[in-house]
């Protein structure tokens, strides 16, 4: 079994916020595998599908995003996952809108979520997409608290839904290709600017 876990807040008032950049990104990758991500379990919405005959379970931690590792952990002794067979989405305040940035491992980067879960399961080794979604004042994190709670403006709204399908098409063909050719294929850059440099 292999664990996609896609990060946000539960609530309507959060749908359409930057924080809930790995929500919607997984939204979109069950939308592909052709599930609905709504049973709910380890205080999380979870669905089970087959990816290229993978065993996959699809989680949206209803934890609210800080304590994302709680729903994560449970599900991962459950079923005895192993780090390597775990991916997490989630928004990345330091790239630009419409980024898309793959890592095997490393630290939290100061995203909360992914801290709650690296320090559940005791390892810094789990892969994870980061979906950009700009910073006003970058590396700044705590002094601006509301940023990631606000919508996606809508001058970076289409450059923002198209980094969303990239990360789930990445987050799909993690489950059965070479990570190395995933991050080459998947890894999109994106001027301050907002304009996606050729590749």
């Amino acid at each position: 079994m292999k664990l996609i876990a896609g990060l946000g807040n539960p609530g309507k008032e959060y749908a359409e916020t930057r924080h809930n950049s790995g929500y919607m990104a997984i939204d979109r990758l069950a939308q592909k595998a052709g599930v609905s991500i709504t049973t709910e379990k380890w205080n999380a919405l979870t669905a089970v599908c087959r990816i290229e005959g993978q065993a996959v379970l699809l989680m949206k931690p209803l934890t609210y995003m800080n304590n994302s590792g709680s729903a994560v952990s449970q599900a991962v002794s459950f079923y005895k996952i192993e780090p390597e067979d775990i991916l997490i989405l989630h928004d990345d305040m330091d790239l630009p809108t419409g980024s898309v940035r793959i890592r095997k491992k490393g630290s939290s980067g100061g995203q909360k979520g992914m801290k709650s879960i690296l320090q559940c399961l005791g390892t810094d080794d789990i892969a994870r997409i980061r979906i950009g979604v700009g910073h006003s004042r970058h590396g700044e994190h705590d002094l601006v608290p509301d940023w990631v709670l606000s919508p996606i403006p809508k001058a970076e709204r289409q450059v923002f839904e198209e980094a969303i399908v990239d990360a789930a098409e990445a987050a799909y063909a993690w489950v059965y290709d070479d990570m190395n050719n995933v991050m080459s294929k998947y890894n999109i850059k994106i001027k301050e600017s907002g304009e996606k440099p050729s590749l």
